[in-house]
């Protein structure tokens, strides 16, 4: 695989210089400094004087732009002003919330304790759903500019351009992978017309969620972007069984006891499900010069592993077709029209998609 830049491996970030920037942000610091798991940035937490502890987190170089990043901490400031349990940014002497080091822009949040879920029961579904609810208010009352929007082309698109321009595909394979991909693509496309987008959390797995003491903390908004309401749902229910839909429900009366939601949104979830394989696939495919990649995925890349992705797109592609097929069918006996019935599809068992539980 291609090596498209080497300037985004954090190689001058020895744990001095994150002692010095925390300490060139104010804060007079123990030396006690380690680091938390991350892949796409680094992140450390150190020890102040005080014997606190706040994070400091070191975005990865050309992933995103200054004013994107600020995007990022406004969105939280104005969580944590309508008292959504986020955790803000700490501002520097400066008043900012974002400086620099090497080259590599960092910020400072206080540390936060707890735990993951490890899964969603009946009363935890119902709270999250209020929370995403809330979430959601604030997310909707500004624009997302500069951060992406979600659109198959942004998530879909790019990264097919990105892996036909490194060849990253087996040639053997590249037809059938992108041809899967560009239906999930349409299936998008179709599915987010006239539904609303704002900003939302876009990465909401259970991962990204702390428990303690009865509270739920929200983590990690590296993903941010503007999108549909729907993709913080079903990352944290992501399965097709019956025990999740009855979750899926309890989140949503949840949800809208403060915002309302169209259940026609829920057409979104295969599509969205399909593009976060693609777009998952492409960011290790795009990470891969970094060594803390072939350590954690070392088989990432083989030709089986392109041959089991592109069955996993077309059998996702599969699912996408039957549920508009059946969707079809239902507006038929709806409106009264004899309704033509084919087999069943087969019934596809859910895929893990949290490969990132340890936070960004």
């Amino acid at each position: 695989m291609s090596n498209p830049r080497a300037d985004d491996l954090f190689l001058s970030l020895t744990p001095e210089r994150v002692l010095h920037a925390v300490e060139a942000g104010g804060h007079a610091v123990t030396g006690l400094c380690y680091p938390l798991n991350s892949f796409e940035n680094r992140v450390y937490e150190v020890e102040l004087a005080d014997r606190s502890r706040v994070i400091a987190k070191f975005y990865r170089p050309g992933r995103w732009s200054e004013e994107q990043i600020l995007a990022e901490h406004r969105f939280l400031e104005d969580l944590a002003a309508d008292e959504i349990p986020v955790v803000p940014m700490r501002r520097f002497a400066d008043g900012s919330t974002l400086a620099r080091i090497e080259e590599i822009w960092y910020s400072l949040a206080d540390r936060r304790g707890g735990r993951a879920p490890a899964e969603l029961n009946d009363e935890l579904a119902l709270r999250l759903g209020r929370l995403v609810g809330r979430l959601h208010n604030v997310g909707a009352r500004k624009p997302a500019a500069p951060r992406l929007k979600m659109t198959a082309d942004a998530f879909i698109g790019d990264a097919l351009t990105w892996l036909a321009a490194h060849r990253t595909l087996p040639e053997h394979l590249e037809a059938r992978y992108r041809a899967a991909a560009l239906g999930i693509a349409a299936a998008v496309d179709a599915a987010l017309l006239g539904v609303p987008t704002f900003r939302i959390h876009a990465d909401l797995h259970l991962g990204n969620l702390l428990e303690r003491e009865g509270l739920l903390h929200i983590i990690d908004f590296d993903d941010m972007v503007e999108g549909p309401a729907v993709q913080d749902l079903w990352l944290a229910l992501p399965g097709r069984d019956a025990e999740t839909l009855v979750r899926r429900d309890l989140f949503l009366d949840g949800y809208r006891q403060f915002r309302e939601f169209d259940r026609a949104w829920l057409a979104l979830i295969e599509p969205l499900r399909g593009l976060r394989l693609i777009h998952y696939a492409t960011w290790l495919a795009r990470r891969w010069h970094d060594p803390a990649f072939p350590a954690a995925w070392p088989w990432f890349g083989t030709p089986d592993y392109w041959n089991r992705e592109t069955e996993d797109l077309e059998e996702q592609l599969a699912v996408i077709r039957g549920e508009v097929e059946a969707a079809r069918m239902e507006d038929d006996r709806a409106a009264g029209r004899e309704v033509e019935m084919k087999d069943e599809a087969p019934e596809l068992t859910n895929k893990d998609f949290f490969w990132d539980w340890e936070g960004n």
